[in-house]
């Protein structure tokens, strides 16, 4: 069943939350936040934030004022430090698949759709997203196997199967959100360039390394005279895995380092400037594969970072690489969930720990799920997951949207992000207790998300710029408060 989330959403009432929090400060307009915590009366902060708990019983649930109140304690569970500015945060995301354009610009009408882009990607909508990303060429959410560059000897991309859902779906999202980043992955080289002369499986023929690069580019140049600019390019979706019925390619690191140094980041640097380049874009399990391309000489000046998926190993993976390479941004590109994910409460706190929390904790300067929507029978797809669902399920038959777990996970992030955001300091000293900040909107607004999984607290505290407050916050559930703060 599709539950319905409070209209109004961040960025529309952010100058709400600072009249609230003007008008609750004393009407003589001076702020305490220099003082410590504890130390004289500090004014409980209006309308604060939104609380989901672990049996969903609650989803985004308004935080009132008296819900939030000042804290005497000497040591809060989450210590917020605006002095400790990390990476510019882009905003989490989900991936525009060719099935998920399907449904939008097939299943619905014009005014259904509509009203669903708003609310996932308007800057005042429910859910806020700030990214997508799409798949060059075929992946297995498509309803066919297909690339840009289908004739042999031709690399030049064209982007015609893309002007049917795709490029109209994205449209649309960049008219309500222009702002919004496009991360384009491909799933295979034109079957030509690959050894096995085919989509499935297989790896990239040496002798096509420049073809591919053409292609890639090529590829860059036609979305962006169709009105869609991307802004990062991975060259190949999950390079360690030969799917058996869906296109794919194994490409190792040092296949990878030799054609980015040689063939594609020269021709980038050439032609497209303006798209960055990310290696990887597979799990947190093999750190040594991006290490290598990035430790490469040739390669490493032309990788402006590393992307990321979530279904094997741990996220501070990206923490290590992160601190041997601290001059090369890191990307969260890709998660999905399913039926594997267990019920409502498992599969969304996994996904508030290790993605709305813990992604951007490790670095990632965005998150993004993988399929935006599907439908009631986890498709369309042409092999591949048959059990995979996106944030967003619409039914073909009933019409019915269904926002699904992960859905009110990620609008904890997402939709209380402020403008120009920055991820800040934030000490955690409760075990159990996990949570993220960032600063925006000019340093006046702090986001501070807070996961409660102690196994007896009932309430949790927070300090920010020197005034700690007590909100109640049920055990297993996810809370996310906003603060105005005095600019610096």
């Amino acid at each position: 069943m599709g539950i319905s989330v409070p209209v109004l959403g961040m960025r529309a009432s952010i100058g709400v939350l600072a009249l609230l929090a003007s008008a609750c400060s004393g009407s003589g307009g001076t702020s305490s936040a220099g003082a410590p915590p504890g130390a004289g009366p500090s004014p409980a902060v209006s309308a604060p934030g939104w609380l989901t708990t672990a049996d969903g019983s609650k989803r985004l649930s308004a935080i009132t004022a008296g819900q939030v109140q000042p804290d005497a304690g000497q040591s809060a569970d989450v210590t917020v430090d605006l002095s400790q500015r990390y990476q510019p945060f882009a905003g989490y995301g989900a991936s525009i698949t060719d099935a998920t354009a399907w449904l939008l610009i097939k299943k619905m009408g014009a005014a259904d759709r509509a009203a669903l882009l708003e609310e996932i990607f308007g800057p005042g909508g429910e859910l806020g997203l700030d990214i997508t990303r799409i798949t060059i060429g075929a992946s297995d959410f498509s309803l066919t196997h297909y690339t840009y560059a289908d004739t042999a000897g031709d690399p030049v991309a064209d982007i015609a199967p893309a002007r049917a859902e795709l490029i109209p779906a994205i449209s649309e999202v960049l008219s309500i959100n222009p702002r919004l980043t496009v991360i384009a992955s491909p799933w295979s080289a034109p079957a030509w360039m690959k050894t096995s002369q085919s989509l499935i499986k297989g790896k990239l023929d040496p002798a096509h390394y420049d073809d591919f690069a053409r292609y890639l580019v090529s590829y860059t140049k036609a979305m962006d005279a169709a009105g869609v600019p991307i802004d990062l390019m991975t060259i190949q979706n999950e390079p360690h895995f030969e799917p058996e019925d869906y296109p794919g390619m194994r490409v190792e690191p040092a296949e990878r380092a030799a054609f980015i140094g040689n063939h594609l980041g020269p021709m980038m640097d050439r032609e497209i400037p303006q798209t960055r380049l990310l290696d990887w874009d597979h799990n947190w399990n093999e750190p040594e594969s991006p290490r290598a391309v990035l430790s490469d000489p040739k390669a490493s000046p032309f990788v402006d970072g590393v992307a990321w998926h979530c279904y094997s190993g741990d996220v501070s993976a990206q923490s290590a690489i992160h601190a041997s390479f601290p001059d090369k941004e890191t990307w969260f590109t890709e998660c999905s969930a399913g039926d594997w994910s267990g019920d409502w409460t498992s599969a969304f706190q996994w996904s508030a720990r290790n993605l709305v929390i813990g992604a951007p904790r490790h670095w990632a300067r965005g998150v993004v799920m993988w399929n935006l929507a599907l439908d009631q029978d986890h498709g369309p797809h042409l092999g591949g997951c048959g059990n995979c669902r996106g944030l967003v399920t619409i039914n073909t038959e009933t019409g019915r949207v269904t926002r699904e777990p992960e859905y009110y996970a990620f609008a904890h992030g997402s939709r209380f992000l402020p403008e120009q955001a920055r991820r800040v300091g934030s000490a955690v000293n409760t075990n159990g207790v996990e949570a993220v900040a960032f600063l925006g909107d000019n340093g006046t607004k702090v986001s501070l998300v807070v996961f409660n999984g102690t196994a007896d607290k009932e309430a949790i505290s927070f300090s920010v710029a020197g005034k700690t407050y007590r909100a109640a916050m049920p055990r297993g559930s996810l809370a996310t408060y906003v603060i105005t703060v005095a600019a610096n």
